[in-house]
């Protein structure tokens, strides 16, 4: 069990954010074991040709037979907007010690592809890294981005319609809140307490429960199950409602039935096989006869069904 108890302090300063190498790290446990993560199976099926050219000896050996990773490659994002290149010019400097004993803290010993002189080791790291994110994380980050920008989005919502403390409780299975400590339940069998010092969350596309930092004196941090994974690879199926399909015609009808939950014009193409441009085109239609809202986070705009939109579809929320 992990308790963070949060100051009032800490309360005020919750903050969201998006790490990219955060994400590469995670993805590592789904290369791993395939069986543990049914939504990214389609993502493993598209980068498998990709998958064979990278470092597969190194990457592998950074996460252990309980999928733990070593802390290094969760780092605190200091907001939605990080860089992968500056995330990764941080790590590039880790000092030999905190390598070390990040490692050490998984796997009990520094794995053998590790071991050697620290300038060589980390140099191999931050190269097979790179590579990896190059081949098979940048080309789909526009689309994880959008899921996972889509999901901060809705944590505000809740947090405006119904508080801090239900939004925290919503999080994932195993996260409760009262008030005063956000306690996880871990499979780590080590009671770990913390707090005082601010509290980051960090939607993934790469975790089922919540995962945490593995060193009792990390940052606080909590990593949680983005919503909406698995549509990100599947192509959106709604029966069509035939009478707003003869009003609005049938791909923007889809689109006002899938916005339900905010979304990017990225994600929406990947779910509906059509392209970015062709989205935006309809969107702005939709956006223009007030049926749906917009709102910028970070580098995308996100669209949300309005009440007006709920009314057509015949919806009450």
């Amino acid at each position: 069990m992990l308790r963070y108890e949060l100051t009032e302090a800490d309360l005020a300063g919750i903050r969201f954010g998006l790490s990219p190498l955060g994400e590469t790290g995670l993805s590592l446990r789904a290369m791993r074991d395939p069986s543990r993560y049914p939504l990214q199976l389609p993502w493993l099926a598209r980068t498998e040709a990709a998958r064979e050219r990278v470092d597969r000896e190194l990457l592998i050996s950074l996460v252990d037979e309980r999928l733990w990773t070593p802390d290094f490659l969760n780092p605190r994002p200091l907001s939605p907007l990080t860089r992968f290149e500056d995330e990764l010019d941080a790590l590039a400097r880790i000092g030999p010690r905190e390598f070390r004993d990040q490692l050490t803290a998984v796997h009990g010993a520094v794995p053998p592809v590790l071991a050697g002189p620290h300038a060589r080791a980390v140099g191999r790291l931050v190269a097979a890294l790179r590579e990896y994110w190059e081949l098979c994380i940048a080309p789909y980050w526009a689309r994880m981005r959008a899921v996972l920008e889509a999901d901060i989005v809705h944590r505000g919502r809740v947090i405006a319609n119904s508080g801090l403390a239900a939004m925290l409780d919503g999080l994932a299975p195993g996260v409760t809140f009262d008030g005063r400590v956000i306690s996880v339940s871990l499979r780590s069998p080590v009671e770990r307490t913390g707090g005082g010092r601010g509290l980051t969350l960090v939607p993934t596309m790469f975790t089922r429960r919540v995962s945490a930092p593995v060193g009792a004196d990390e940052t606080p941090v909590l990593m949680y199950p983005a919503r909406g994974q698995g549509v990100l690879w599947e192509r959106e199926r709604i029966p069509d409602e035939a009478s707003v399909a003869a009003l609005l015609g049938r791909v923007r009808a889809r689109l006002l039935v899938a916005l339900a939950e905010p979304a990017s014009s990225t994600e929406l193409g990947v779910r509906f096989g059509v392209t970015t441009s062709a989205v935006n085109q309809h969107l702005r239609v939709l956006r223009d006869g007030g049926l749906v809202t917009s709102t910028r986070y970070g580098r995308s705009v996100l669209y949300l069904r309005s009440e007006l939109g709920d009314a057509l579809l015949g919806v009450r929320r």
